[in-house]
């Protein structure tokens, strides 16, 4: 697999120190310290999964507790190391990374899981979110792009390539047009500003630049996430969107 990265650059993690095995990486420590986040890479090439272990050592803040080949090792690694993050390849023998994604939550359900693939597909895309996934980014990005991307999904949010931005909404409106369900209740009532943070995490933006294009401050964005998620009963923001697609709340042109 010819994948490339780019060159390593300096992160804004803080390692950790030393604390007990129930204390979660994100609780505050003496001096403002952090546990690091804990990495499973998985991929069926040993080298790639070499190359991320590299690239990842010099990130502040990020340590790789485990790798494994193919998607049923990664399942057995994950309820054996219960990492914070998976990153995944998509196409594996044995056992490919969207099945897997299932099982992994099943097993460790607090693990987040970013497919890393070089698989540009909407289904994959597509059938990898439904599955669990929190991301979904192309070999292509560079390795500073990388430990962002764990370190944006490790805090709640979700990351997808921009390229794939627009194939994930294409796929969301062909299942609407594959799918003709019928509503057996009314839909939750989503207020106008909660419509309008919606409609800017289908486009990909992330928290900040929701904020910045609606004018109120990050917090607020969250706040507006989390209430949809709880009106919607769901668990991540592109489930939100999956929902509000299929349940015509939103229309994107």
């Amino acid at each position: 697999m010819a994948d490339t990265f780019g060159p390593v650059h300096g992160s804004t993690g803080h390692p950790g120190e030393a604390h007990s095995d129930g204390e979660r990486h994100g609780e505050e420590q003496g001096g403002g310290g952090k546990e690091p986040i804990r990495v499973l890479v998985v991929d069926d090439h040993a080298l790639f999964r070499r190359g991320l272990e590299i690239v990842l050592a010099h990130e502040e803040g990020i340590e790789v507790v485990g790798e494994a080949g193919d998607g049923a090792e990664a399942v057995d690694k994950a309820a054996d190391l219960l990492p914070d993050i998976v990153l995944m390849d998509v196409r594996m023998p044995k056992r490919g990374g969207i099945e897997a994604c299932t099982s992994i939550k099943e097993v460790a359900p607090s693990a987040k899981i970013i497919m890393l693939t070089i698989s540009d597909e909407e289904a994959d895309l597509y059938d990898a979110i439904k599955a669990g996934a929190t991301g979904y980014l192309l070999k292509e990005i560079s390795t500073d792009e990388v430990a962002t991307a764990i370190r944006a999904v490790a805090d709640g949010q979700s990351q997808i390539s921009p390229s794939m931005a627009s194939k994930l909404l294409t796929e969301f409106k062909s299942m609407i047009q594959r799918t003709d369900e019928r509503r057996l209740v009314p839909a939750p009532r989503l207020t106008d500003r909660e419509l309008e943070v919606l409609k800017l995490v289908a486009t990909g933006m992330n928290n900040r630049d929701i904020a910045k294009e609606l004018f109120i401050s990050e917090n607020t964005v969250k706040n507006h996430v989390r209430n949809i998620l709880e009106k919607l009963q769901l668990h991540s923001r592109m489930e939100a969107v999956v929902y509000a697609m299929r349940e015509k709340i939103l229309e994107i042109r």
